[in-house]
């Protein structure tokens, strides 16, 4: 089965296990303290809400890419809730989401490319892992 043909929820469940096992992906100290964006008002509840969001990250650019940090800034981004006025869309942390492609460039999982269209996209290692991970979850 293809990575995109299975229920998305479950396969970055899965993907996750599969990146805590990966030594180039560690979470850092002050991610136990951060807010996810500025339209947050805590941060994560999860302990394990890094890798589950480097395995979110790693699907997009598998699925969207090449992709860079803006994008997916946007995608992860929110509405704030600023009391009587209106709602406003703010985009997601930029440390986070670099901090994470960098690891995931490190271990080799996704790499730059500099074409028409220039960013990130999954390397052979990163979509084998893909879909063993898909083949797992059926």
């Amino acid at each position: 089965m293809n990575v995109l043909d299975v229920d998305a929820n479950e396969f970055i469940e899965k993907l996750a296990q599969e990146l805590k096992k990966v030594d180039k992906i560690k979470e850092p100290e002050w991610a136990k303290f951060v807010k996810t964006g500025v339209h947050k008002e805590r941060p994560p509840v999860r302990s394990d809400w890094w890798y589950v969001r480097a395995a979110a990250i790693l699907r997009k650019v598998y699925k969207l890419g090449p992709i860079g940090v803006s994008r997916l800034r946007k995608i992860y981004g929110g509405k704030k809730n600023r009391g009587m006025k209106p709602e406003h869309h703010y985009d997601a942390s930029g440390k986070i989401i670099r901090l994470i492609l960098q690891q995931l460039t490190a271990a080799g999982l996704i790499e730059q490319v500099n074409g028409i269209k220039k960013g990130k996209v999954v390397t052979k290692n990163g979509k084998e892992l893909l879909e063993k991970v898909a083949k797992s979850v059926q």
